[in-house]
């Protein structure tokens, strides 16, 4: 379903992320597609491997040259990013579009303290004095749930438990009030309960901040959470996307359906009983790929699998890649 123009904040369209190796291409990222409104959490879901992490940084301008970024339409609040100059880039990094990474005690500097770490983007991006930046460091704080604030900015990131660490990292995201922030696993290396905390606050920060949200994932309760739609990728590709439930309700590509069955389901998944798996693995993307990339792992796979698959779209706006699309009801 296609988004007004003007609630849009990040269009993109036919995203490519090639990747030079020793015996070829390897084709990454291929032509994905999607928009992202004011407010709107996305989820990017799908295994290891399948590209998630790549798409959130080439739209940052994060990837090294080496790596090869192609895009018909990348669009941020109407700026093309394409033909931006990496300073140009800078001053949007950080500032109007933010991201919080995975592992925080590899994002924050060691020698340096929490305060200085969270005033450096405020200082480079507004012309506000130290005394400023350090009382918005502590308000920031204090808004991601951090008690005792001004103690903080004298710490250092050792001195900081992995959830707290987290929540420096939003804190920085925060700093100068960005109106996209991309969310790259951010709760894989926290504990059960600490990870449910992050979700929320993440999505009470949406909510009262307006903020645009893509949260890039393998976890589909994450998803079932925190999504308002959903995009899965599957070897470098979207293939479905669609709001929450539908993707819940009414996962159409095979692929959808098999992660679905990996998830355990109060009151229908017996307690012992083994949850389902997808057999095989991911094709090689070197090289020429034709087809659907599932097709080896799937029970459905016929000869028109080999040919180039149309995207399909409902009438709700739910998008498959499929040429033998299977609906199946799910509990909500």
């Amino acid at each position: 379903m296609e988004h007004p123009a003007a609630d849009t904040i990040l269009a993109v369209e036919g995203l490519t992320v090639d990747i030079p190796v020793s015996h070829g291409t390897l084709h990454a990222v291929r032509g994905i597609d999607f928009n992202l409104r004011r407010g709107e959490t996305l989820c990017i879901v799908g295994e290891s491997g399948s590209g998630k992490s790549l798409t959130s940084l080439s739209i940052m301008g994060l990837l090294g040259k080496r790596l090869k970024v192609g895009a018909r339409k990348m669009e941020f609040a109407g700026t093309d990013l394409r033909s931006l100059s990496q300073a140009a880039l800078r001053e949007l990094r950080g500032n109007r579009m933010a991201m919080i990474f995975q592992e925080p005690m590899t994002s924050l500097n060691p020698a340096y303290t929490i305060g200085d770490q969270l005033t450096e983007a405020l200082l480079l991006h507004r012309k506000v004095s130290r005394r400023d930046a350090r009382a918005r460091a502590v308000e920031v704080l204090g808004k991601v749930g951090i008690t005792a604030a001004e103690s903080r900015l004298a710490q250092y990131p050792h001195q900081l438990s992995g959830g707290l660490r987290q929540r420096v990292m939003i804190a920085m995201a925060l700093m100068c009030k960005p109106e996209l922030i991309i969310a790259d696993e951010p709760t894989t290396a926290l504990d059960v309960t600490i990870q449910a905390q992050i979700l929320r606050l993440l999505a009470d920060l949406k909510r009262e901040m307006n903020l645009a949200l893509i949260l890039v994932t393998h976890d589909l309760g994450v998803v079932a959470r925190i999504a308002d739609r959903v995009a899965v990728m599957y070897a470098g590709e979207i293939v479905e996307s669609g709001t929450a439930e539908e993707i819940f309700k009414r996962p159409s590509h095979p692929y959808t359906r098999g992660l679905m069955r990996c998830i355990p389901v109060p009151g229908r998944t017996k307690p012992g009983e083994p949850l389902g798996s997808i057999p095989g693995i991911v094709p090689s993307l070197i090289d020429r790929v034709e087809g659907c990339a599932f097709r080896s792992r799937c029970e459905f796979a016929e000869g028109a699998c080999a040919k180039p698959i149309p995207e399909r779209t409902a009438a709700s706006g739910h998008v498959y890649r499929c040429v033998r699309p299977v609906q199946e009801e799910r509990a909500a």
